[in-house]
């Protein structure tokens, strides 16, 4: 088993939008880990999400760039949103 670690503090959607990493939560029936995040901007659909730490963690392809989907911008105290 593989122990990974994120940090907590700020990241940047790849499309723009700013999030605030909370911290990792296991899947009550899978164990999947999961991140815990909340929106820095007005999201009608709600404020708090999570999704799959692989997906988290994944790249993509932008532009023929390779670029991380989340980029970590720092702790909450360092960066300006």
């Amino acid at each position: 088993m593989v122990n990974i670690i994120i940090m907590g503090g700020l990241y940047r959607h790849y499309k723009g939008n700013n999030y605030r990493v909370i911290g990792l939560v296991k899947h009550s029936e899978t164990l999947e880990t999961l991140v815990h995040y909340e929106c820095l901007y007005d999201n009608p659909e709600g404020s708090h999400w999570v999704r799959p730490l692989a997906m988290f963690l994944e790249t993509i392809e932008l532009n023929g760039e390779t670029v991380p989907r989340f980029k970590y911008l720092g702790d909450a105290s360092e960066v300006e949103v």
